[in-house]
């Protein structure tokens, strides 16, 4: 037995359990164990059944031993945001109205997990129908400040050593922010990389499925076992999936070329998050192209905004109308606007974002990687919002794989995440891109 195994990545616990060293149902009782530890002052979790997830690592444990094939995540725990849908869990979507909700299927990435040999922990905080509303999970480094949101408790769960593997969604900010602000690796892979069949939608057109880990290979890994075509969800396509594994441990065959953009909205940026990325960009020199790009760019924000609120608007008019006593008060003002904007507005805005699609499709021939702010600097206080978004706006929007590295601490000693973003279906190159990164930077640092 391995003492504190939750501490191990997924990777290190994988190689664990392959030597015999860990069984599933030792990890599984040691992340049980940290999460009693420490879940009452973090609050990450929306639902968890210990006897069900050591019933799952026992299962595991006995195919091991019956020299029955594993999957790739085989013993491994997850945990879910609380959209996803689960038979025998409640999935509540960080809201009362829905408090114990449950369903007799589950999402299509849950078949994958459990096909991948995963154990499902349990549901994630998520904010309020996964927007803007926060609930009560707090940051794992100092609980006065917010995990950030959507993917609270899934970021925060990571972050505390709860569970090595946990997912999120992303329409916005909500897997890129939480992950900078929580210190942890956060990736959202290109739209329709990953099914959205089970999850609460709130735009069609926007949400995708991102993954939360402690190394560049774990959020690898994830999202290999979890990725395929789903004829049900309309963003998912019939293509071959990038090999994230694979592009995670290469490395480059030529120094990659960067950009970086110098966006109006830049001067949002805290004064150490913008000296630890100026120090970023310094090491990295002629490698980066700094420029600015057309105002246009920018504009792409408003665009992002008009989309996601007509569309959970739609989505959830049943909701709004049958509810609207149980929508916070936050939410309330969103939902009114958006129900004034007309369904021309929002075609063109549709328009515009595959205009933007185009553009970065054309911009990429050119570079390997866009380097960015993940966040505006280090996690607010509870209390104070989930966090300003703007820096993962452009890119959702345009579907772009993103990823989050845990590099920089602000003034206060939190973590603030540096971004990069690749090419649609190359997400394989920018993890690559992203392992060369971290090793230009830690030789830097010697």
């Amino acid at each position: 037995m391995i003492k504190d195994s939750y501490k191990l990545s997924a990777t290190e616990a994988l190689s664990a359990s392959a030597s015999g060293r860990l069984s599933s149902v030792e990890l599984v009782t040691s992340c049980l164990a940290r999460i009693q530890q420490t879940d009452g002052d973090i609050k990450a979790w929306a639902f968890l059944d210990p006897d069900a997830a050591l019933a799952q690592a026992a299962e595991c444990d006995r195919i091991r031993k019956a020299g029955m094939a594993t999957g790739p995540l085989h013993g491994i725990p997850v945990g879910l945001k609380d959209i996803i849908d689960t038979a025998k869990m409640p999935t509540q979507r960080g809201t009362p109205i829905f408090a114990g909700r449950q369903t007799d299927h589950v999402a299509r990435l849950v078949e994958h997990l459990r096909e991948a040999g995963a154990v499902i922990m349990g549901k994630t905080v998520t904010t309020e129908l996964a927007f803007v509303h926060a609930n009560e999970t707090r940051n794992p480094h100092n609980n006065a400040h917010s995990p950030g949101g959507s993917s609270s408790g899934s970021a925060a769960a990571v972050a505390a050593q709860h569970v090595p593997l946990a997912i999120g969604t992303q329409t916005n900010g909500s897997v890129i922010r939480p992950a900078s602000f929580c210190g942890t690796f956060g990736f959202k892979p290109t739209r329709g990389v990953i099914s959205r069949t089970g999850l609460l939608q709130t735009s069609v057109s926007l949400d995708q499925v991102g993954c939360f880990g402690r190394t560049l290979a774990d959020v690898a890994l994830l999202t290999d076992a979890i990725g395929s075509y789903d004829q049900h969800d309309p963003t998912s396509f019939a293509r071959p999936r990038p090999n994230m594994s694979a592009g995670a441990a290469a490395d480059v065959p030529v120094t990659p070329d960067l950009a970086w953009f110098n966006l109006p909205f830049n001067d949002r940026l805290s004064d150490d998050a913008r000296e630890g990325l100026e120090a970023v960009l310094d090491i990295l020199g002629p490698q980066v192209t700094r420029m600015d790009p057309a105002d246009t760019l920018s504009n792409l924000v408003a665009v992002q905004a008009r989309i996601h609120e007509y569309e959970i608007a739609q989505h959830q008019a049943e909701v709004f109308d049958q509810h609207w006593d149980l929508i916070s008060e936050t939410l309330k003002p969103i939902i009114s606007r958006a129900r004034q904007i007309t369904k021309a507005e929002y075609e063109d805005a549709l328009e515009v974002k595959a205009s933007a699609e185009a553009f970065f499709a054309d911009f990429f021939v050119e570079f390997d990687a866009i380097v960015a702010p993940s966040a505006a600097g280090e996690a607010p206080r509870f209390g104070e919002g989930t966090g300003d978004p703007i820096f993962c706006t452009l890119w959702t929007l345009a579907g772009l794989p993103c990823v989050s590295l845990p590099l920089l601490v602000g003034e206060t000693g939190l973590p603030i995440g540096v971004q990069l973003i690749g090419p649609i279906e190359k997400d394989d190159r920018l993890l690559r891109t992203a392992r060369w990164l971290q090793s230009q930077l830690a030789q830097a640092a010697e």
